[in-house]
């Protein structure tokens, strides 16, 4: 069997992406089973409400659903279980400073493999308000009006 080369999505949470502000994005391996690499590999994952918190000098992955795979038998694992990231002890130190600020969180953007092996990007992320959400949505509004406009006007339609 050939090994994998390249990087294959496997999740993706856009909506972290519209509820938060980014800061320094990380990417970490994780401690798996068997049954869940399965699953992921089956493209199945859902990061909505998952989150990443440090414990003990250690990360790790909560609230991310992994589902049963279908054909496992009694070995297989817990969807929703607590699942350890794997990360240097420099940049554990790096997102404990980050995150001890109020309202700042880690929050999982991505779920892939890379070369055959999991891995998941971690953000630092602070909330947006409403109000900062649509300032991003109007933002992202006008910037489209005005791609559009260039559009037409190279086109000639105007």
């Amino acid at each position: 069997m050939s090994k994998e080369q390249g990087r294959k999505l496997v999740a993706q949470n856009k909506k972290a992406r519209h509820d938060y502000a980014l800061g320094e994005i990380i990417e970490a391996g994780l401690v798996l089973v068997g049954t869940e690499v399965k699953s992921l590999r089956d493209g199945r994952a859902s990061l909505v409400d998952g989150f990443a918190e440090i414990r003990n000098g250690e990360a790790w992955l909560v609230n991310v659903h992994i589902p049963e795979y279908k054909t496992g038998s009694w070995t297989n694992h817990e969807p929703r279980r607590v699942r350890k990231l794997l990360l240097k002890k420099e940049q554990i130190i790096k997102l404990v400073k980050a995150t001890r600020e109020k309202g700042t969180t880690m929050v999982p953007l991505s779920l892939y493999f890379q070369d055959g092996k999991a891995k998941v990007e971690i953000a630092v992320a602070v909330g947006k308000n409403t109000h900062d959400k649509r300032a991003a949505i109007a933002e992202r509004d006008s910037k489209r009006e005005v791609s559009r406009e260039i559009g037409r006007r190279n086109k000639g339609d105007i």
